[in-house]
């Protein structure tokens, strides 16, 4: 299974990927979920779906050596993606500042910050289809975002003094609930889950496109799903809890890899994913702080 968020292609650490997915996880207190029945899976451990357990058949110390201990060398840590996510995000935040520091608010900003966000999702797009994470790419990604970000943050201050602001508040609270909840159990990454909000998530990001044309065609002039109005407020705070769903599969990834021993440099690819579901998240809240504070 993929999960994903705005490119909808992003890989995780699951079965198709070579680590275990939300239907391979061990169950609590015994063997692994497709070893029941099986005569051959005991002392096995292929047979409990993960690539990275130690091999049976390999050399073994000889006899009367000292015990070894566990080769963890190369194997991502959470220390890994907090590290890896502390440089995509900060070279979001770094970019951001420098464009809302350095570049005017003039007519051609909003085309900036288009061209900017294009070069970003290419980047990411290229990034998806890669088979191991491209440190490069995702930086690249990350400072074109954060050139976007920048710019529409500094036009809709303008206009909206203290959206920014606000809208950062906003995602954190949303991000720091959502982990609080994933933590507590509340929530239960399981396929289905995935499924069913995958196919939410699509059919949202579909509306959305079909909207933007009759916009552009002059067919909904007062940007339809996308107004400034109550209908847009709806909109907005839907797009807001489909940037939850996307945190809490990234989190699912992050712990599934962290316990199957995926490789380290794996940490890149979670770092990515949690950086675009946070610049989801934020955009989505921008617009509805500026909703809000329209209809005052």
């Amino acid at each position: 299974m993929r999960s994903s968020n705005p490119v909808f292609s992003r890989r995780g650490f699951t079965r198709d990927n070579g680590y275990a997915g939300f239907n391979t996880a061990p169950q609590a207190g015994g063997a692994a979920a497709g070893t029941q029945g099986n005569p051959y899976a005991q002392g096995n451990p292929y047979a409990t779906g993960n690539p990275y357990a130690q091999n049976p058949y390999a050399p073994q110390a000889p006899y009367g050596a000292p015990p070894q201990a566990p080769v963890t060398t190369g194997r991502m840590t959470m220390d890994d993606v907090v590290m890896r996510s502390a440089m995509t995000l900060g070279t979001v935040a770094v970019t951001a500042i420098l464009a809302w520091a350095v570049l005017p608010v003039t007519s051609s900003s909003y085309g900036l910050a288009i061209g900017s966000a294009l070069v970003a999702f290419v980047l990411a797009m290229v990034q998806s289809f890669k088979r191991k994470p491209v440190p490069a790419l995702i930086l690249g990604y990350a400072a074109f975002e954060g050139v976007f970000l920048g710019v529409i943050s500094e036009m809709y201050n303008a206009r909206w003094a203290g959206a920014p602001f606000q809208a950062v508040l906003g995602t954190m609270a949303v991000s720091g609930a959502t982990l609080l909840v994933y933590k507590a159990g509340w929530i239960r990454v399981t396929a289905r889950y995935a499924r069913i909000g995958m196919a939410i998530a699509i059919a949202f990001v579909l509306a959305t496109a079909v909207n933007l044309l009759l916009v552009v065609f002059g067919v909904a002039p007062d940007g339809g799903l996308r107004s400034m109005g109550p209908l847009g407020a709806i909109v907005g705070v839907i797009a807001i809890l489909i940037g939850a769903f996307f945190l809490t599969l990234d989190f699912k990834q992050i712990e599934d890899g962290i316990a199957y021993g995926a490789p380290r440099e794996e940490a890149w690819l979670a770092a990515f994913g949690l950086t675009m579901t946070l610049v989801w998240i934020y955009v989505e809240m921008l617009r509805l702080v500026a909703i809000f504070s329209s209809s005052d």
